[in-house]
């Protein structure tokens, strides 16, 4: 099943980060900002928010002589718990700061084996996820994360998900034709997050970003009660500037 290519800003800055904490890995006495400009070519404009970043997740850590060392979260990933369970520790500790920091339920969803599953989340009592009201394998079509893993797919991917789930209409606003929906995933700016407008559910609407590490395919969404809506635009926006370091756990 080909992918398209369309890698966003956050990805780039992932790939930027990796090559941060590759240098900071072989110096394991620390290694100064000027230090790691000159190993990875980066500017050191550019750096000092990457590395603001890699310490606010925890990444790398500032030693009073003002070098860096590897930090505490990829210690975690490099320690005896398997892979796996650092990676959604870590994961789930970041989606909960996230759902603070935009003020709604946070999910991570992936395509796996051919269908829509959503991993992780983060919710609680002001920031309720949504109602599953249709399982959300079957709602691809209509959903903001299936939309979003549905543009990371191309034509003959997308053909072979609807084969196995029809298009139904779950609300007023859903699209049910295909020709019309391929149009609006075809058009879909890959900087911009994708939107579900009372789609899946009347009364929800929600956002989604696109995750790619790797060859995998997977997205970062939030959901918001209607009476929220006027705070999309913005939690979307926000959502899309913090996708890089839910991409980094993942390519770590």
């Amino acid at each position: 099943m080909a992918l398209k290519p369309e890698p966003t800003a956050p990805f780039h800055s992932v790939q930027y980060a990796l090559r941060v904490l590759e240098t900071v890995s072989r110096h394991g006495g620390g290694v100064t900002d000027v230090q790691i400009a000159r190993e990875t070519g980066l500017p050191v404009a550019h750096l000092s928010s990457m590395l603001l970043m890699l310490r606010r997740e925890g990444y790398v850590e500032q030693v009073s002589d003002g070098a860096y060392v590897i930090g505490d979260s990829l210690v975690l990933l490099g320690s005896g718990m398997t892979r796996r369970e650092a990676l959604e520790l870590k994961l789930q500790e970041t989606l909960t700061e996230l759902r603070d920091s935009v003020g709604a339920a946070v999910y991570i969803s992936r395509y796996i084996d051919g269908e829509v599953k959503i991993t992780q989340f983060a919710d609680g009592p002001r920031t309720p996820k949504v109602n599953e009201w249709v399982d959300f394998r079957s709602a691809a079509h209509a959903s903001a994360v299936g939309k979003c893993l549905l543009t990371q797919l191309d034509q003959n991917g997308r053909r072979d998900h609807l084969s196995r789930h029809k298009i139904a209409r779950l609300t007023s606003r859903t699209i049910t034709n295909e020709k019309v929906l391929f149009s609006k995933l075809d058009s879909q700016p890959p900087t911009v997050p994708v939107l579900d407008l009372q789609e899946y559910a009347v009364g929800t609407v929600c956002a989604a970003v696109p995750l790619t590490a790797g060859s995998a395919v997977g997205c970062l969404a939030l959901s918001l009660p209607i009476e929220h809506a006027h705070r999309l635009r913005s939690a979307a926006d926000t959502l899309n500037r913090r996708a890089a370091p839910v991409v980094l756990s993942l390519a770590i």
